[in-house]
């Protein structure tokens, strides 16, 4: 039974499609979308209803709070973890959404590469420097002591670049490897293509939706909380909140964000033009 992805630019119909196509193959879906992991934001990232999640079991959406970083290794064990237990129920697993850095990590693995935290390495050094090196030895072999083993303790730069991956990927870097190794099971990968006018027009109309349905409310709402700096990243939240700061009308709001979306598709259709696996399908 192969594991199914659905992918596509935003508002390419990916939703209403992969409904018919979970209850087509006996699948659940497994949402493949880096903003609709967070919990309170379902206007902005257009997360599929309540109606449609009743019609078919969905998956990795609502599991964090906004004030939280949630890293794209984080993301690929919790998929790991879901393709196997729908796998169990004798379920297809449907990969559906437009985030192609998780969909290239489901299938691919992911490189043992976190991002460089220059703040956290020198709180480290400052650290190690007050109470020694045998402090963040201490912490490595906490977190991580198969890690620490392969560790000198003496080796400050190797200990802080091991502890900076753990903050960083939320997993302990010994497990990395498991993380780098391709899917196991067979796949298929379906892109849906439209026209580009179509498409714009379709990002257009869900923008008036989205302002409708009350995008401006959960905005001021969000803005008063701590975000992670990837929520802060959601399309539609930096755009309101102009809008909100007296920085232009909510006219200029929504036509900024319009513009905005139409870059972002593109950004999207250039990802997954370069991946040859994908299998094209026009929409009309």
């Amino acid at each position: 039974m192969p594991v199914i992805f659905l992918v596509g630019p935003t508002a390419s119909g990916k939703t209403n499609l992969s409904i018919k196509l979970a209850r087509k193959l006996n699948a659940e879906i497994i949402s493949c979308d880096s903003m609709c992991v967070y919990k309170g934001m379902d206007i902005l990232t257009s997360k599929p209803s309540a109606s449609d999640r009743k019609k078919v079991r969905h998956h990795l959406i609502d599991i964090t709070p906004p004030a939280k970083e949630f890293s794209v290794a984080e993301y690929r064990r919790m998929a790991l973890e879901k393709i196997e237990e729908i796998l169990k129920r004798e379920k297809t697993p449907l990969f559906v959404g437009g985030s192609g850095l998780y969909v290239k990590a489901v299938v691919d693995g992911l490189f043992p590469s976190a991002e460089k935290d220059l703040k956290f390495r020198k709180r480290q050094e400052r650290l190690a420097g007050k109470y020694g090196k045998a402090y963040l030895y201490r912490k490595l072999k906490k977190i991580d002591p198969d890690r620490a083993e392969k560790i000198h303790p003496n080796d400050s730069r190797r200990i802080i670049r091991v502890l900076e991956i753990y903050r960083t990927e939320k997993i302990k870097p010994s497990e990395l490897k498991r993380f780098t190794e391709p899917l196991k099971y067979n796949f298929k990968i379906f892109g849906l293509q439209l026209d580009r006018q179509k498409l714009y027009e379709n990002i257009d109309t869900r923008v008036e939706e989205m302002f409708k349905k009350g995008i401006v409310s959960e905005v001021k709402r969000l803005s008063r909380k701590k975000l992670s700096m990837t929520a802060r990243k959601a399309l539609g939240y930096g755009e309101v909140l102009g809008y909100l700061k007296g920085e232009y009308s909510l006219e200029e709001a929504k036509e900024l964000l319009k513009k905005n979306t139409h870059h972002f598709a593109k950004k999207q259709l250039t990802w997954f033009r370069g991946d040859r696996r994908i299998k094209w399908k026009k929409r009309y």
